[in-house]
């Protein structure tokens, strides 16, 4: 990631490198420059694993009739913008989508790249960010600080096991599992502890699940409780997330109950 600088690969291919430059509030036109209709990720939180790079998607206004050097970016940041961290390995911009000519209205599309196997990359990302616009213009430039929280998280991956298959109608259905979370430190996933995490069941010809009982992961992550056959049906576990950790549903596990013998 690029960090106490701005260094934005954009669709020239060329880097644009700011320091020391005072945040302006967002949608104010500093040196006749201004950004709106921020939107990255659709809002939704950024969540990544240890080996993938992850693209997000965005999408902004900018308003100007001056010449620029390279095209504008948004980014995420942390810190202050004369002197901060910000969480990217590469951005794409697209060409200006004309608006209106006269005014220097354009929008724009962009495509932010994050490499957790990046050196830079760590646990410490996961968490709050915000959101800053920036624009080259001859030899200094812009940004503003768009006052955009986003949330950057570590993906997380949960497994589900139901047994015995078939079961009897009235016996006990043993459901273990495990939860883990990414470790952007080590590029493995590991035991995530103490979570609660959801037990929930879908009847055949159901069209949604319906949450059991919550449990409480072990020390490595373990995952396991028992339920009463009733009918059959797919069995999986959900953990909801937190601003730190990705929300995430195992994949279902069916299990056939059969009447019991008379």
């Amino acid at each position: 990631m690029s960090r106490t600088m701005w260094n934005a690969a954009v669709a020239t291919g060329a880097a644009a490198v700011f320091a020391g430059m005072a945040t302006v509030p967002a949608g104010a036109a500093e040196g006749g420059v201004s950004f709106s209709r921020v939107s990255f990720n659709k809002g939704k939180p950024i969540v990544v694993g240890v080996q993938e790079e992850v693209e997000v998607h965005a999408t902004f206004r900018m308003t100007t009739t001056r010449k620029y050097k390279y095209g504008p970016t948004v980014v995420p940041y942390r810190g202050k913008l004369s002197n901060t961290d910000t969480l990217h390995s590469a951005v794409i911009t697209s060409d200006c989508h004309v608006v209106n000519k006269a005014k220097g209205i354009c929008d724009f599309e962009e495509w932010v790249y994050i490499d957790p196997r990046n050196l830079d990359f760590g646990n410490e990302d996961a968490g709050t960010w915000r959101t800053a616009a920036e624009l080259a213009i001859g030899g200094g430039g812009d940004i503003d600080d768009m006052n955009i929280p986003l949330q950057v998280q570590r993906a997380t991956r949960v497994t589900v096991n139901a047994a015995p298959e078939p079961v009897v109608k009235g016996r006990t259905i043993t459901v273990t599992g495990k939860v883990t979370r990414a470790n952007w430190d080590t590029h493995t996933y590991q035991g995530y502890a103490g979570r609660t995490v959801s037990l929930q069941f879908k009847a055949d010809g159901a069209s949604s699940y319906t949450t059991v009982k919550k449990v409480t992961s072990g020390s490595t992550g373990s995952l396991r409780t028992t339920v009463k056959a009733a009918k059959s049906g797919t069995w999986r576990w959900n953990y909801y997330g937190n601003p730190t950790a990705g929300a995430k549903a195992s994949t279902g596990d069916h299990v056939v109950v059969r009447p019991a013998s008379s």
